[in-house]
């Protein structure tokens, strides 16, 4: 009995002689060998698999090219600050007043110095003498029916036309009395962006948003000129917005001195590629 042993393949043989041997525990004892070294070998190949899967992923993954990461570059610009003013430059010259009609002017003769012994001793005109007296070398009278001119010089002096000095220098926003406006406000200048304003196809695809600058100069006629992008945000939204200012209607110009000068202009535009 010490040298009996039960894992023999006889002994399932004689314990199973003449019974069903097609399936059951006939199968499965006589199978047993071979299923536990399967389940062995294919239990340890996992286990295996299992341990060195972060190392197979670092190998994969050190292979594979790297994707390329799309950054938004956000570029901070500093504006530099608008000019001094200058308290010392002369203020910009007056309108031209028109002239004053012509009147009747009466001259009266210049002095004349003379030697004491040529002055005659008489008593000077009285007031009554002197209105029926022409005092003066010449008078000068109005024809009450002549047309009426306000553009002739007064008197006989020879004729002067006031220069009219045009102001073609442009003007910081800070100092003019009246500011440039675009037609209806900023809301409709706003408006006017949101529905003009083509969003660039590489801008969309990045997801640029933020802030744009722009400056110009609002001309006396009320178009826009020299066009500049101060701050971009780059992705051909500066240039988009260059596009569109230079199409965009006339704005309302600034006044000094109750005439229409040229003005230079700062606006930011908000790009919300959300409500595009």
């Amino acid at each position: 009995m010490a040298k009996l042993d039960i894992f023999n393949p006889q002994w399932i043989e004689i314990v199973f002689a003449g019974r069903n041997q097609a399936y059951g525990a006939y199968q499965l004892r006589k199978n047993n060998s071979r299923t536990t070294n399967r389940a062995l070998i294919v239990g340890s190949i996992l286990f295996i698999l299992t341990i060195s899967a972060p190392l197979i992923a670092k190998y994969v993954k050190g292979l594979a090219p790297e994707e390329a990461e799309n950054k938004l570059i956000e570029t901070e610009v500093v504006l530099t600050p608008p000019p001094p003013v200058d308290e010392q430059a002369p203020p910009p010259p007056p309108a031209a007043e028109p002239p004053r009609p012509k009147v009747d002017q009466i001259r009266f003769p210049p002095p004349v110095v003379v030697p004491a012994e040529k002055v005659r001793d008489e008593e000077p005109p009285t007031v009554e003498e002197l209105k029926v007296a022409d005092p003066g070398q010449k008078t000068i009278a109005g024809d009450p029916n002549a047309e009426i001119r306000i553009d002739e010089p007064v008197g006989t002096a020879p004729p002067t036309k006031a220069a009219v000095v045009e102001d073609n220098s442009v003007h910081d926003f800070a100092s003019i009395e009246e500011m440039p406006e675009f037609p209806g406000g900023l809301p409709k200048f706003y408006a006017y962006v949101s529905k003009n304003y083509v969003y660039p196809a590489a801008a969309r695809e990045q997801g640029v948003s933020g802030r744009l600058i722009m400056s110009f100069i609002v001309e006396k006629d009320g178009s826009l000129t020299d066009i500049k992008v101060v701050r971009d945000l780059g992705m051909g939204t500066g240039e988009e917005a260059t596009r569109m200012l230079k199409k965009a209607p006339k704005w309302k110009p600034g006044i000094q001195n109750g005439r229409p000068v040229r003005v230079q202009y700062t606006l930011p535009i908000m790009l919300n590629l959300e409500g595009q």
